[in-house]
């Protein structure tokens, strides 16, 4: 039974379709319109959930074409990996934490001002990881580790929602949803780091281009052309051997334009995802701001920002893995590890970076924040590794990669130090 249990509160997809059913239940709504909405919510997210997969899968071969070109060996940061190697030490405590934390959620959303119902499945699961493995290495166990784990996620899930909320209004133009997502606050900062530069009346979608370049005003012709630049540059850097051990038998260089076009795709399959999963949740969820959690708003997954602002999603990009470049070499020089650029988080995050900064200061505030981001990331990843031993667990070469995570685990240790923990 408690398999089952994780198993659908792990599935993200099932979590957001089981919230609608219940909002739209909550409205009284038909059992025909309850089943679309249930249905359509869940196939919006999939989609999305399908986008950012063919997203990862054309950055891995570029990630691994990136580290030969330039040489490059540390760690990197990825929360889900990490989660899952160590699962088999501490899989247990991981999902009764998760399964605590989202009941202690749901209590502080009834309870308190912080009216935030955090649905990002697994970025809940990823976090319960970080805690398991946190309070494991302050030498919690058992039921201490698990309810601790689960107050401090709980917390958590509500926390940071409400330290964006204000900037996510300025984003969306409303108040309907909230971030939820484990990059948060980094990315919020990011984004009014950029704001004193820029105008944000002089938005990233508003660039005037000559008429015989208006093809540049297309987000995806656009995206795809400085993809196909940046892909094709760097299986170049990387040269015809390692490019063609990762092409698999293909031309390299046709690989390389072939997979920037595939992430160019999973981009618009995910922007299409997102607009379907928002038309679905937010009036479903009205059921259980009404109902169950009077004036709760959904914490949703970072991609739900992308459409505000396309052209800024690539730029945000773009600045984030230059400014990644350089943390790389500081790491080198100046941290306890050095911290390979990771691509996915990069877009990820960059990108969400980009559209904030938009928001906030116009091109250049998003040309700042994505840069902001790409550099600060990976020298708090760096900064934070040597809190935990991996290798307890057999694990190497990978970090924590939630900038959220891992201020609450900065807080945690000094928190253990004071009281001796």
């Amino acid at each position: 039974m408690l398999d089952f249990i994780v198993a659908v509160l792990s599935n993200p997809a099932v979590i957001v379709g089981l919230v609608a059913m219940v909002g739209l239940i909550a409205l009284r709504k038909s059992f025909s319109d309850t089943l679309k909405g249930t249905l359509k919510t869940t196939l919006g997210f999939l989609i999305l959930s399908g986008g950012a997969g063919i997203i990862v899968g054309a950055l891995i071969p570029f990630s691994t074409l990136f580290q030969q070109a330039f040489h490059l060996t540390g760690v990197v940061a990825e929360d889900n990996a990490l989660v899952a190697a160590v699962g088999k030490f501490l899989g247990r405590e991981t999902a009764l934490i998760m399964v605590f934390a989202f009941i202690i959620n749901l209590v502080l959303a009834r309870l308190t001002p912080f009216k935030y119902v955090f649905l990002t499945g697994h970025m809940m699961w990823s976090f319960a990881g970080t805690m398991a493995i946190a309070l494991d290495q302050m030498g919690m166990k058992g039921w201490p580790l698990i309810l601790t784990g689960a107050v401090i996620e709980g917390v958590s899930m509500v926390a940071f929602p409400a330290i964006s909320q204000a900037t996510v209004r300025r984003v969306t133009n409303s108040d309907e949803v909230a971030f939820g997502f484990w990059g948060s606050s980094w990315i919020t900062l990011a984004g009014w780091v950029g704001k004193p530069f820029g105008n944000p009346k002089k938005s990233t979608e508003d660039v005037k281009v000559p008429a015989g370049l208006d093809f540049f005003r297309d987000m995806a012709v656009f995206m795809g052309l400085v993809m196909v630049i940046i892909y094709v540059v760097t299986a170049v850097a990387a040269g015809p051997a390692a490019g063609a051990k990762v092409a698999g038998g293909q031309n390299y260089l046709f690989f390389a334009v072939l997979q920037a076009l595939t992430f160019v795709a999973g981009v618009l399959v995910l922007l299409q995802g997102v607009r379907m999963f928002l038309a679905e949740i937010i009036p479903a969820f009205r059921g259980i701001a009404e109902k169950l959690v009077p004036g709760a708003r959904p914490a949703l997954d970072v991609p739900i920002f992308y459409p505000y602002a396309p052209v800024a999603v690539t730029i945000g990009f773009i600045a984030a893995l230059v400014g990644s470049l350089l943390a790389t070499v500081l790491t080198r020089y100046i941290a306890p590890v050095v911290v390979l650029p990771s691509v996915i988080g990069m877009f990820f995050m960059g990108a969400a970076a980009g559209v904030f900064g938009n928001a906030l200061g116009g091109r250049r505030a998003a040309v700042v924040a994505g840069f902001f981001l790409g550099l600060t990331w990976p020298l708090l990843v760096a900064y934070s590794y040597p809190l935990v031993d991996f290798t307890k667990y057999g694990v190497q070469g990978l970090a924590f990669a939630s900038p959220d995570a891992m201020i609450v685990l900065i807080l945690m240790r000094l928190v253990g130090k004071v009281f001796g923990v």
